[in-house]
């Protein structure tokens, strides 16, 4: 239905003023920044315009009735430009139109022409060329000859399979082709545009593959005519009956190289001249249809003398004999005839003759029965058998001989090859490709969208009515045996299709010649266009060069390579094999443009809205199983040669080819399956069997909107191996508003990074206030549905210590709690920095687990998913669990084993055991300085002069407990002289207090280390008693040294005492054992309820993992992620 429009004229309304400077074609400026795709001539295809150039110049609003909307006006044109901008739409013509023009203009100053609009209509622009390109040389030279072999009834069944495999494609093509503009390209635009470049790559390349051998199959046609039935004596290769199929093929190949040569020369110096031919090749196609029908009328009333000569019941080769007798009466004497010399020694009547010559009658029939004959009863039925089977007449008597021996050296006709019913179907598919033409011309059409599908459809209406009646005809009029002579041995070597037509067999030899050699011609006009639409769009890499050529745009390279492919053909020489050959590329073709059509239907995308109304997706599925259907019966090898081609170039185009956007079907297809499994996982939570990390890597930027840390990206490609969800998210601070421009380019920088560290995965950058509420943001709402996260993986804040970074750890702590909350796991990587790249390879080593708690299970799965990397393969894995005094360690272990062989995972086992102890001076020492620190932290928000006052008394007073500390001598000289050193030289900034206090208390440190014997494996009663006795000694010194000194250490927080207690003996624990792993796991603790004490956290942590290089603290997200069960 018509949509009316109403233009309703404005009162009060002027006139707009346009500067006069600038073009009225600014409207559409944002469409063209962007340049085309390279090398193709061809603009923006998310443009609404063919025609849109770069020189079109900006539009400025100064009307008053519009004036609401004049700051959209340069992104948003008025109507009235968009519907001048429709009105002057011009689409240039397409094809070698505009190479001709360039011929022209060569020499002579070049001068905008004025462009012409299309003018051809869908009788010459559609249906004329694609009735040239369907009808051709297998109707010519093999029909006659496969409705001989297989019958009229299986002939029709080959021709009805065929033909409705192409009807229902041109179904499909048609509601695509009127889907908008179809440039140059045809099918391969089409296909490409809906499937997207992997698969429109690879179909196309086999179009271009099918063109190319469809040239070879017409040079090998028109040769075949050549040396056949026009010039026989041409013939290099001469050989006896024995050895002639094999001088014939060598024939083809000399002649078909030399034909090749000369049809490129002619497609080199300039395709016009082919253009030119096209009508006289048409007419020839026409004529000789014409011909072939007044024939069949003819020989109703007066059939045509072509006689057959039939040994019993073989045929005979009629070419060296005149009469179709043994012996004739001439003046009275009998004499022998040629025939007799054929089958006996000599010429004399007493001569010794072939037995079967000599026990059969020679008889003589009509090759033309004509149509009222009724010979059609014998020919209804098919008659296939192996190479070198003589053709016989069923219902002529015969009588069989002993010696059949030299029966192949005799004249009679046999099959040249063996035949059955899928060798037929694969042969005679060429015959019914071609219907593209139409499609390929649309740039060329008056009205594209009305003239493709009506000239397409009517084009195989009209040839399947031909080949239909054809295969009728053929076997109503002609002896079965004349049918099954593929080559009119028995008719003097006439075409058998010839002997049919009127007024002559000439008309059809002629204009099956001449109809072959346009076919020829047009495969390699077209072929190499169409390798350089590939090339230019850039998808394959290494066809780029192919996309170049002469300065008028012929592409000459292209056009080598097709001769070059098309000589591969020709050398294979024989037209029975090459036509398999290329039915299979054309039936991949017509394949993929039946899915693009079924699958643009039931994805009902917005854009899907084609003119032709007349399809249904079942309509397209039917096609596109007939056409695979027929792939594998014509032949099953060939069809997956084709298969495993277009999947290598589906791949390569994945893998190497260039990221093309089209809004094709794949992508909704892709999109549909996500969403339909996204509702899937959202049904349930996943199993233990199937938990895997999903990650979410918090990343940090630099100044210059950069990866602080792309080692992180590396340790979760390791980790990941591209399997499940990764996604990559950093925080910018600020609005959406103001931050847009760093946002875009930091997620650039990240899939950079990303693409470097083969990390797969999605980026997502966002903006927010602060940086702790951004990170929250993320945590929360990263993924959909069932695809979220489950996993955070984050590096370890470094500069957290240092003065002039007070809010790293604090938004560090808040995410630890916030992943808690919501219950993920945790991954926070220390010394980042020195994790291996994918490109190292880590040698002998372990990987160390610490398995303290038990928090799910993510410690043990962890060094198991790293092994698979190749970066971890070598390393061994050893998971260390600590005993108390009152857990028996040899029952631990052991367990431990049996718990890890029901995992499946080999590792070493090992129980360190660990004494109840008294808190060392080291440590109380060590908490002094974190509370110290923590108090100057609290302080940080005053003033410089109060923060300086304040940092000084801390200084005082950490100076003055020290003092005290070594008046009591209660750690020795030797200890307190450093001591003292390094106090003078103390600075007032709070970093340096705690760095200096810290290396004040090594030699406490290293007097706790020199005790080896404190960490155990077993557990003995000498042991244990011994043990006992000297803990005792060392519980009383302690008591003494409590009594001694430390009287700020009274007012310690005696939690914060013991908290730090842990981290030091487990950290001398863990130092002892795993200093020289190559990664070390460890139980991440979690942080205090209370948020008072978060500084302390962070300096608990820090003591626990200090003397180590590469950590991973592991959080459990509160359930269980691995299981012993199958």
């Amino acid at each position: 239905m018509p949509t009316q429009f109403t233009v309703v004229p404005v009162e009060n309304g002027r006139k707009p003023h346009w500067d006069a400077d600038v073009d009225d074609n600014n409207v559409f400026r944002e469409e063209d920044e962007d340049a085309p795709f390279p090398g193709d001539g061809m603009p923006k295809e998310n443009s609404p315009f063919i025609n849109n150039t770069d020189n079109d110049k900006g539009s400025l609003y100064d009307g008053t009735n519009l004036a609401l909307f004049e700051e959209e006006m340069d992104s948003n044109p008025m109507v009235s430009s968009l519907l001048s901008k429709l009105a002057n739409y011009t689409n240039l013509t397409q094809g070698v139109k505009e190479h001709e023009e360039a011929d022209d203009d060569e020499g002579s100053a070049k001068t905008k022409k004025p462009v012409q609009s299309p003018a051809l209509g869908t009788l010459i622009g559609v249906y004329l060329p694609c009735l040239q390109n369907i009808l051709g040389v297998i109707l010519f030279l093999r029909l006659t000859w496969i409705v001989g072999t297989a019958g009229v009834m299986e002939s029709l069944a080959i021709v009805f399979m065929t033909c409705s495999c192409t009807m229902l494609t041109a179904i499909s093509m048609s509601a695509i082709a009127t889907n908008g503009v179809v440039p140059a390209g045809g099918s391969y635009y089409m296909i490409s545009r809906s499937l997207g470049p992997e698969f429109g790559g690879a179909v196309g390349i086999c179009f271009y593959l099918g063109t190319t051998f469809a040239g070879s199959m017409y040079i090998l046609g028109t040769i075949e005519i050549l040396l056949t039935y026009i010039v026989p004596s041409a013939a290099i290769f001469k050989a006896d009956k024995e050895g002639e199929p094999e001088a014939l093929l060598n024939n083809m190949r000399v002649y078909g190289t030399c034909c090749l040569t000369l049809m490129s020369l002619v497609v080199f110096v300039g395709v016009k001249y082919v253009n030119k031919l096209a009508l006289v090749f048409l007419a020839c196609v026409i004529l000789s249809i014409l011909a072939i029908y007044a024939g069949v009328i003819k020989s109703a009333i007066e059939p045509p003398v072509f006689p057959v000569c039939l040994l019993g019941n073989r045929t005979l080769q009629n070419h060296d004999f005149d009469h179709c007798l043994k012996t004739m009466e001439v003046d009275n004497v009998t004499v022998t005839t040629k025939l007799w010399s054929l089958f006996c020694e000599s010429a004399d009547l007493n001569a010794t003759c072939n037995e079967y010559f000599r026990l059969n009658k020679v008889t003589e029939i009509q090759g033309i029965p004509g149509l009222t004959s009724g010979v059609i009863k014998d020919n209804m039925w098919s008659d296939y058998g192996p190479i070198g089977m003589l053709v016989e007449k069923k219902n002529q008597p015969s009588e069989p001989a002993v010696d059949t021996t030299q029966d192949i050296k005799l004249p009679y006709v046999v099959n040249d090859i063996a035949t059955f019913f899928t060798l037929l179907v694969g042969i005679y598919f060429p015959s019914v490709t071609g219907i593209m033409a139409g499609s390929n011309r649309s740039g060329d059409l008056r009205d594209a969208q009305k003239s493709i599908p009506i000239g397409t459809i009517m084009a195989i209406a009209t040839t399947t009515f031909i080949y239909i009646s054809s295969v009728v005809l053929f076997g109503a009029c002609i002896e079965g045996v004349v049918l099954r002579d593929k080559f009119g041995d028995s008719v003097k070597g006439n075409l058998v299709i010839g002997i049919l037509a009127w007024p002559s067999p000439w008309v059809i030899v002629i204009g099956s010649f001449f109809s072959c050699c346009g076919a020829g011609l047009q495969s390699l006009t077209g072929a190499p266009r169409l390798l350089q639409a590939i090339a230019r769009d850039g998808i394959v890499p290494f066809l780029q060069v192919f996309g170049h050529g002469k300065a008028n745009g012929e592409p000459t390279w292209a056009l080598l390579l097709t001769a070059g492919i098309c000589e591969i053909g020709i050398l294979i020489a024989s037209l029975d094999s090459v036509a398999p050959i290329l039915s299979m590329f054309f039936l991949m073709c017509y394949l993929f443009v039946n899915l693009a059509c079924a699958l643009q239907t039931l994805l009902r995308t917005p854009n899907w809205r084609p003119r032709f109304k007349f399809y249904h997706w079942a309509l397209s599925f039917l096609g596109a199983s007939l056409c695979l259907s027929l792939m594998f019966i014509s032949s099953w090898f060939y069809a997956l040669v084709a298969m495993v081609i277009a999947g290598c170039i589906y791949k390569y185009i994945e893998y190497r080819g260039a990221e093309k956007e089209w809004g094709d079907g794949i992508r909704g297809l892709s999109l549909n399956a996500a969403r339909y499994a996204l509702n899937r996982l959202e049904e349930a939570p996943p199993h233990t069997k199937n938990w895997r990390p999903q990650l979410l890597v918090l990343l940090n930027l630099d100044s210059d909107y950069a990866v602080k840390h792309p080692r992180l990206l590396s340790f979760c490609t390791q980790l990941k191996a591209g399997k499940g969800l990764t996604i990559v998210g950093s925080v910018l601070e600020g609005t959406f508003m103001t931050k847009e421009d760093e946002i875009k380019k930091s997620e650039q920088n990240i899939k950079s990074s990303m693409t470097t560290e083969r990390t797969k995965g999605f980026c997502h950058v966002v903006a927010s206030s602060n940086l702790r509420d951004g990170f929250s943001h993320l945590i929360q709402s990263a993924g959909l549905g069932g695809m979220k996260h489950n996993t955070v993986l984050m590096a370890w804040p470094g500069t957290w210590k240092q003065a002039n970074d007070t809010v790293s750890w604090k938004n560090f702590i808040e995410t630890v709690r916030e992943t808690t909350a919501a219950h993920q796991a945790l991954l926070v990587a220390k010394n980042v920095d020195s994790y291996p790249t994918n490109a190292d390879r880590l040698g002998e080593g372990t990987i160390d687990v610490w398995w303290i708690v038990h928090d799910g299970g993510l410690l043990m799965l962890l060094p198991f998913l790293l092994r698979q990397h190749k970066v971890w393969r070598k390393c061994k894995m050893r998971i260390f669990t600590v005993a108390n005094m009152d857990d028996n360690s040899i029952q631990m272990k052991k367990d431990l084993q049996m718990f890890l062989y029901h995992l499946r995972l080999d590792a070493e086992v090992e129980v360190v055991e660990m004494q109840d102890s008294d808190i060392s001076a080291f440590t109380y020492e060590k908490t002094l300085v974190m509370e110290q620190r923590s108090q100057m932290l609290k302080q940080m928000h005053l003033s410089r002069t109060e923060r300086e006052r304040e940092i000084q008394s801390i200084t005082d007073s950490s100076r003055s407990s020290i003092k005290r500390k070594n008046q009591t001598g209660a750690s020795g000289c030797s200890e307190s002289g450093p001591s003292r050193t390094l106090e003078e030289s103390q600075e007032e900034e709070a970093q340096l207090i705690h760095d200096k206090n810290t290396s004040s208390h090594v030699a406490l440190n290293d007097k706790a280390d020199a005790v080896p014997d404190r960490v155990h494996m077993t557990w003995t009663k000498d042991k244990f008693l011994t043990e006992r006795n000297r803990n005792r000694a060392e519980a009383s010194m302690g008591v003494r040294d409590l009594f001694n000194m430390k009287p700020e250490w009274e007012s310690l927080n005696q939690s914060n005492v013991r908290r730090m207690h842990t981290a030091v003996k487990l950290n001398e624990v863990v130092v002892n054992k795993s200093q020289g792993a190559h990664l070390v796991l460890l139980n991440m603790p979690g942080p205090p309820k209370s948020r008072g004490g978060d500084e302390n956290y962070m300096e608990f942590l820090e003591v626990l993992l200090e003397g180590l290089n590469r950590v991973l603290l592991v959080r459990g997200g509160g359930r269980e992620v691995i299981t012993i069960y199958s």
